[in-house]
């Protein structure tokens, strides 16, 4: 069959091979017909344009032409030659048609017509084959790979942390519990609790919501590093910004302080949108007009001031805006929404844990930048969080993007054994469990730091996609693990 020999269509379009035989493969979007030609669109995923095929009913039989259905997989050899239409520059006359795979057209769910992304969602071993997701999940690999191509430029190296792991580094509690005991009769202790001893660990495990830990003791051997893997937060979330499986980027830095960890977040975040921009083209485009078709239903002040590619040309072009967590809080409290009750969580006071809405008017309404927030308080940030000299305020940076609200969050890490040690107890984190890692603030500490960034939340930013169900193949969030 030699599929080896097939020629991608992304490569016949950018070379139109006149005059040359090719064989291309891949499924039917649409197929129509007269008495004389029958001309078959066909896209094999490698880029978002489809390939046209003429094909002569004197040279193909009325049988094979029939079974060319949306849906169907076809092999197809013939002549490349120059197109009579407009929109590409060459198309394929077909001297023979192979059908690998039938669709019946009475069944195939995706035909040649507007579906619903909820639709689309219940499909989701079928939704990769439209425009709009064969766009999304182009550009998802695009970013994947140039987080790898920023990283490796720059020295650092790449570590693959546990998945399966017995600490919780957020501290939330909200884990997948990771166990072989019959949980309808799990075995008891004398006091009646779980006996974890006769688990495959020995002990209490979970899925892990974070590499960063492990990261952190990569860093003060390796000096830098990143992580990029699944992590897992069993939070019972059904917005259009959670998952309870999505995949992390955290890069850990011996020697670096808060101010550097802000530059290097910054820098790699515009460097990931210039990358899409350069490398996606047709993608980002369609994406940018599905985003305008959308909005049109949209009253005229819920859309967007900006189209996707001058959005994301704007925000890779331009200095994030800094400020701290205090002075947010300023602006805040003196906001119209605040003011007039507009906001559903009030800001009256300092301390206030600040919700995606205060992000968002922060970032959308008052900068109408990206913002670097800095220096929260220490009563809402994790525990390894290093702790500023007011005593109140630590280290750490949120960075908010329009659209989306917090995209990064990071920190400098507290590096002072005493002062770690003080605030794990005071938040009731076990010291003796947590030997390991209180290990690397006793031999050799140094300033580090680090961040993480959700991949899907930066997918969905650079696709313009709506919901973060929509830029990971199969989403796992509350009542959904199909696929």
């Amino acid at each position: 069959m030699a599929f080896n020999k097939r020629v991608k269509i992304k490569t016949l379009l950018e070379q139109s091979p006149i005059g040359e035989s090719v064989t291309i493969m891949g499924w039917v979007r649409t197929r129509r017909s007269n008495k004389n030609v029958s001309f078959i669109a066909l896209n094999d995923g490698s880029i978002i344009t489809n390939y046209q095929v003429v094909a002569d009913p004197n040279q193909i039989s009325e049988e094979i032409l029939k079974k060319c259905a949306t849906g169907a997989c076809l092999k197809i050899s013939g002549t490349v030659v120059e197109s009579q239409g407009s929109g590409q520059t060459s198309e394929l006359h077909a001297n023979s048609i192979e059908v690998l795979g039938e669709a019946d057209p009475e069944k195939y769910p995706l035909q040649p017509k507007k579906h619903s992304l909820e639709f689309l969602r219940e499909i989701a071993h079928l939704r990769m084959r439209t425009n709009t997701f064969g766009a999304v999940f182009r550009v998802r690999h695009a970013l994947a790979f140039a987080v790898h191509q920023y990283f490796n430029d720059k020295g650092f190296f790449y570590i693959h942390t546990p998945i399966i792991t017995a600490s919780d580094a957020e501290g939330a509690g909200e884990t997948f519990k990771v166990t072989t005991l019959d949980i309808g009769n799990p075995p008891k202790t004398e006091d009646g609790s779980v006996d974890f001893k006769q688990d495959f660990f020995e002990r209490e495990a979970n899925l892990t919501v974070s590499g960063q830990l492990e990261g952190e003791l990569a860093a003060l051997a390796l000096s830098e590093i990143y992580t990029f893997g699944p992590t897992f937060r069993a939070e019972n979330s059904n917005t259009t910004r959670h998952l309870a499986e999505f995949w992390m980027i955290e890069p850990e830095m011996a020697f670096y302080d808060a101010e550097d960890n802000a530059d290097l977040a910054e820098d790699f975040l515009k460097y990931l949108i210039n990358y899409a921009i350069e490398n996606c083209q047709e993608d980002l485009k369609f994406l940018e007009n599905r985003l305008l078709d959308e909005e049109k239903s949209k009253p005229a002040d819920q859309r967007s001031e900006m189209g996707l590619i001058e959005k994301l040309k704007f925000v890779a072009e331009n200095d994030f805006v800094r400020i701290t967590y205090t002075e947010a809080i300023d602006i805040l409290k003196r906001s119209k929404p605040n003011q007039k009750k507009k906001f559903q969580y009030l800001i009256e006071e300092w301390g206030a844990d600040l919700q995606s809405e205060h992000e968002r008017y922060l970032v959308e309404k008052h900068f109408k930048k990206p913002v670097i927030l800095t220096d929260y308080p220490k009563e809402i940030k994790s525990f390894y969080m290093r702790q500023n000299e007011d005593g109140k305020t630590v280290a750490a940076m949120d960075i908010l993007f329009p659209g989306i609200g917090e995209i990064v969050g990071g920190s400098q890490r507290e590096e002072r054994m005493d002062l770690l040690v003080s605030r794990m107890e005071e938040l009731g984190i076990p010291t003796d469990e947590m030997w390991w890692f209180l290990d690397t603030r006793r031999f050799g500490s140094t300033p580090h730091a680090g961040f993480g960034l959700g991949f899907e939340r930066m997918v969905q930013f650079v696709t313009g996609m709506g919901n973060i169900r929509d830029v990971i193949a199969f989403p796992r969030t509350p009542g959904n693990a199909e696929f």
